[in-house]
């Protein structure tokens, strides 16, 4: 008897270099599993009208507009998808509980809960390695910042959560506590997949 796969929906949630699109590529390789990323898109189709944050959200807003019915068709066609916009507000969580609800798919939400000092790092060596479509300043890296704000429980998010253990490159691989290791041999992440009771923040 041919069993039946539910098709996932990925969510992640982290600050500006946290790792969010290194663990979207990861979680892509699944089987029947497509990614589809933010950044991908607005380099594309407005890189020179990003200019303010302003610019982001309105720009952001269109993206999810356009994207949202072909997403939930693609969930009930059966393959899952890897949702590389950051669920860094409760606004654009509410957005994607919104494909969830209506596509009837499972989700996970990754919330990558690395400390401004590694971010800062990371994107001080992702700014100077010239391959991310995007040139973030300090100061645009804490205005982002500023909107951030995890899930909460009364969301109800099945959330995993990934915690650095120690200072790690960019593009660094993301292990998990069930014997995955780094790549330099030591484990990078703990991860913890249960309905988020933000006991771990």
């Amino acid at each position: 008897m041919q069993s039946t796969r539910v098709p996932t929906l990925y969510l992640l949630c982290g600050k500006i270099a946290a790792g969010k699109s290194t663990l979207a590529r990861r979680l892509a390789a699944r089987p029947a599993t497509l990614l589809i990323s933010e950044d991908h898109w607005t380099s594309n189709l407005f890189a020179d009208d990003l200019k303010t944050i302003d610019d982001y959200g309105r720009y952001s807003a269109r993206l999810r507009a356009a994207f949202g019915p072909h997403i939930v068709e693609i969930l009930r066609q059966g393959l899952s998808i890897v949702l590389d916009f950051p669920a860094n507000t409760v606004r654009n969580r509410n957005w994607m509980r919104s494909l969830i609800n209506q596509s009837g798919a499972a989700h996970e939400l990754h919330l990558l809960d690395a400390p401004d000092m590694i971010c800062k790092q990371r994107l001080s060596d992702r700014n100077a390695s010239g391959k991310h479509p995007f040139q973030v300043s300090g100061a645009e890296y804490d205005l982002f910042t500023s909107y951030f704000f995890p899930p909460e429980p009364g969301e109800g998010f099945n959330v995993i959560v990934h915690a650095p253990t120690s200072t790690v490159e960019v593009d660094a691989p993301v292990g998990r506590s069930q014997g995955g290791l780094g790549g330099r041999g030591e484990p990078l992440v703990r991860d913890r997949k249960q309905p988020w009771r933000g006991t771990e923040r």
